[in-house]
């Protein structure tokens, strides 16, 4: 949980390398993440060399950190591998997720630079790499010692937690969306609504009454 909680973008680094030991550790993190179907339809591109790493960022805007970081992971989606067409995204996602979450508790840092589905990322990272049709480059994720110190930021927000039904408050805060079919009871008392009649399934608005 302290590795999750702590868990920042680090776009700052040494250039000290990462240990082989350390490597290998966040690739099995990777491959432990879960996947639909367990089709595990991912492949791991490890570069180390100052020149490819370079070349990536010519062709991500983003991706600055690489002319510093001593090792970046492309984490890529092989369409043959899927048990279930349209998941890899998410199975590679989590994947990557992994590599975050063991990278901190290792005290590596990381940043997680989107490929997919901006199509000149994908196709720059392809060329790149002579990655085949078949496989499609999700992300890059560059992996170092951090030179930067960030504190933790704390993103819990009740307000995007819904039980049985979804409540949205609108923008200026004098109501609130209801997306379901609401009967006579009382809801919530946070969002200080009293009683509401009874509703079909279709969006009603109720007056956001703060205490």
């Amino acid at each position: 949980m302290k590795a999750i909680l702590e868990r920042r973008s680090i776009r700052k680094y040494t250039g000290e390398p990462v240990s082989d030991a350390d490597l290998k550790d966040l690739l099995k993190a990777a491959m432990a993440a879960p996947s639909a179907g367990n089709g595990q339809p991912w492949e791991f591109i490890i570069v180390n060399d100052r020149q490819l790493l370079t070349e990536i960022t010519k062709v991500h805007p983003y991706s600055a950190m690489l002319l510093q970081a001593p090792l970046a992971i492309i984490v890529c989606g092989k369409l043959d591998n899927e048990r279930y067409k349209g998941y890899w995204a998410q199975d590679c996602s989590a994947a990557t997720e992994n590599i975050l979450i063991a990278a901190q508790s290792k005290g590596l840092g990381t940043v997680w630079l989107g490929v997919y589905p901006v199509e000149e990322r994908v196709n720059g990272i392809r060329k790149i790499f002579k990655i085949p049709e078949n496989m499609i480059p999700l992300n890059v994720i560059a992996v170092g010692h951090p030179a930067e110190k960030k504190k933790p930021s704390d993103r819990y927000d009740e307000n995007r937690i819904h039980f049985n039904h979804l409540l949205l408050l609108n923008e200026n805060k004098k109501h609130i969306w209801v997306h379901v079919k609401i009967t006579s009871v009382k809801i919530i008392k946070h969002y200080g609504i009293r009683k509401v009649k009874k509703y079909r399934l279709e969006t009603i608005q109720i007056p956001y009454l703060k205490n």
